[in-house]
């Protein structure tokens, strides 16, 4: 119980607006200076200098994007997950507003993987979509997160709305595994990881670079949104509030 207690405190402390506003003010510069740097080399080397594949040719450029947005799809429902587990057990003060801001950006990120994958499936495999198990359970991530971004929209109570799209978030979880494996686990058309954790790289290095590049410049990309978008609704909150104290004054004088 000390444990889970010295947890919580430490949580709550770095949850406090006040700190999360003041971290911001370097860390937000820091990602978006990171982020257009890592990506103005990356798609350029992707772009300009890295070989068309030997089979794929030039199609496999749209690999530079749509990787990185698949990775980040699932990343960022990950971490609408982890901001349930703050919000239901700890009452993280932050984790609401997070999870707010997360959902639409992995909506959009979810969206470009889906259309970039189209776009490299139809010279690959003839078609522009079909019911692949790699393709069919992204799809479902959508779907998760267009539900979490409803969810909160569906209640008055604003605090009953993060509860029941904190649980949606922690449910779909399940979704992740099956994304990740779907290709060893299914005979699926989609091409297996070129990049594991137990294997070397099936990728030529003057593809790998630039791609990782890419990876980063867009993980940077993604938080830097995440960050600006939480540091804007905790400065709306804070103006509401100290709207509604003047109006409580007027109201009493």
């Amino acid at each position: 119980m000390a444990g889970r207690d010295m947890h919580g405190s430490l949580l709550h402390r770095f949850a406090n607006p006040g700190r999360f506003l003041r971290l911001s003010r370097w860390l937000l510069p820091l990602l978006s200076v990171g982020a257009v740097v890592f990506l103005a080399i990356g798609l350029a080397w992707a772009l300009f200098v890295a070989p068309a594949d030997w089979q794929q040719g030039d199609a496999v450029r749209i690999m530079y994007l749509h990787v990185p947005m698949a990775i980040l799809a699932s990343s960022g429902y990950a971490a609408l997950a982890v901001c349930g587990v703050l919000s239901l057990v700890w009452k993280h003060p932050l984790a609401d507003l997070a999870a707010v801001e997360i959902g639409p950006i992995g909506a959009v990120v979810t969206a470009l993987c889906l259309i970039t994958g189209s776009l490299w499936g139809k010279p690959m495999w003839g078609t522009w979509w079909v019911w692949d198990a790699r393709l069919t359970s992204v799809l479902v991530l959508f779907f998760l997160y267009l539900g979490h971004i409803a969810l909160i929209q569906a209640f008055d109570d604003p605090q009953r709305g993060y509860r029941a799209a904190s649980v949606l978030a922690l449910a779909g979880v399940i979704d992740l595994p099956i994304i990740k494996f779907s290709v060893s686990w299914w005979n699926t058309l989609h091409q297996p990881d070129s990049i594991t954790l137990t294997h070397a790289p099936s990728m030529a290095l003057s593809m790998l670079l630039p791609l990782a590049l890419c990876m980063t410049g867009f993980t940077l990309g993604f938080a830097a949104l995440v960050v600006g978008r939480v540091t804007a609704s905790v400065l709306e909150t804070r103006a509401q509030h100290m709207m509604t104290r003047t109006q409580r004054r007027e109201s009493g004088a």
